[in-house]
């Protein structure tokens, strides 16, 4: 059975007429961020956000369309709105519905606003942050690392790969394929190395530019957390893409995060983007854990010569001046990234090596703070306004 294309899909969507305009859903310019993999389709409904709830029909005989098309494995339809209104961002995402296949996980309702914040992972006993206030910085190396740290001291450990743009923790870990289902709606996260996984790069192909707006990656993110069975968990890291936009705005009102940890490296440019980091998540109650150095310094394989190729130190000196503690520090080292990019972690492949016990040190340090943050009083709720 040959598989859909995007022309397909947009041409069943023309067939679907808005009753309020009089034109089909495409040439009204509703449908946007439509993708096409393998037989699974997404794609989003974009409404005036003071008509949302009226929009369902509509939104479902989008669905219904391309669902009839043949090839068609699952279908994501998602209703958006993305008008601010009283001051405070609207992001609607309807998506009710039932699951066709691998790959779908829709249904809920994400609004910004503190007041609606259901328990989303009730198995899960810490979430931690992995952040970084730019990208390049080594966070997704680290997270991964950290994490496999972390289960091979009999910690329970999950994975979510927040970056809807640029996902890359399945190549780190080396899985590839598609989640299974579990009964009607539910997705079960990937596994390797003792972390159970997910990320977009599993529903999407790895080639694929991802070129959606706020709200469907909000709605993203938060399907990967309410439609995929976690199960029980002591500790589940979410590695955030760089910056301070909207997928860290999402878990840190979505979620009750225990704690955040930045990455950077030593140079000043990047320790500017530090700051911004700790001040974004101490605005929305999170506790900051700490900060790594990444890429601290290189040590010659050949002659052992060390040069501090990106300055060094700059991460510790930070955390101390803004009052948050240092984690540890990891080198700007050949085998790190060849192992990782190789989908074999270092702390999995040379478990004996120093910069293997370096990562341990800081997962080490990581479970007590989670433990701790955990059998303490908690935090207020996260609570964003938008002014």
């Amino acid at each position: 059975m040959a598989s859909v294309t995007k022309d397909q899909v947009l041409a069943a969507l023309a067939d679907v007429l808005d009753p309020d305009s009089g034109q089909n859903v495409v040439a009204g310019g509703l449908i946007s961020g439509v993708v096409v993999r393998d037989g699974n389709v997404g794609f989003a409904l974009e409404v005036d956000p003071d008509h949302g709830a009226a929009k369902e029909p509509l939104r479902k005989a989008c669905e219904t369309a391309v669902e009839r098309l043949s090839g068609v494995l699952s279908v994501t339809a998602v209703m958006t709105a993305e008008r601010q209104a009283s001051g405070q961002a609207q992001g609607h995402a309807h998506g009710p519905g039932h699951a066709h296949g691998p790959g779908h996980a829709r249904g809920g309702q994400a609004q910004a606003g503190a007041q609606q914040t259901p328990q989303l992972l009730p198995g899960v006993k810490s979430l931690i942050a992995i952040a970084s206030g730019k990208g390049g910085v080594g966070k997704s190396t680290t997270a991964v690392n950290i994490a496999t740290a972390m289960a091979a001291q009999n910690v329970r450990v999950g994975l979510l790969d927040c970056d809807i743009y640029g996902p890359s923790i399945p190549r780190m870990l080396n899985l590839s394929g598609q989640p299974e289902m579990v009964g009607e709606r539910t997705l079960r996260p990937m596994a390797n190395y003792g972390i159970k996984c997910m990320s977009i790069g599993f529903l999407v192909a790895e080639d694929t530019a991802m070129i959606w707006r706020g709200p469907m990656v909000m709605q993203a993110l938060e399907q990967m957390m309410r439609d995929v069975d976690w199960g029980e968990l002591d500790v589940l890291l979410c590695d955030l893409p760089p910056g301070t936009g909207d997928a860290q705005l999402t878990m840190a009102q979505r979620v009750p995060l225990t704690g955040a940890v930045i990455v950077s490296t030593p140079q000043d440019i990047a320790l500017l983007d530090v700051t911004r980091g700790i001040n974004m998540f101490q605005q929305v109650n999170v506790p900051i854990f700490g900060v790594v150095e990444n890429m601290s310094y290189y040590v010659c394989p050949q002659c052992g010569h060390r040069a501090d190729i990106f300055h060094h130190g700059g991460a510790r000196e930070t955390a101390h001046r803004l009052g948050v503690d240092f984690l540890g520090e990891i080198p700007l080292d050949l085998d790190i990234r060849t192992t990782s990019d190789s989908g074999r972690p270092i702390v999995v492949t040379q478990p004996g090596s120093p910069h293997a016990a370096s990562y341990r040190h800081i997962a080490a340090g990581l479970i007590d703070k989670a433990s701790a943050a955990v059998g303490g009083a908690g935090r207020p709720q996260p609570r964003i306004v938008m002014m």
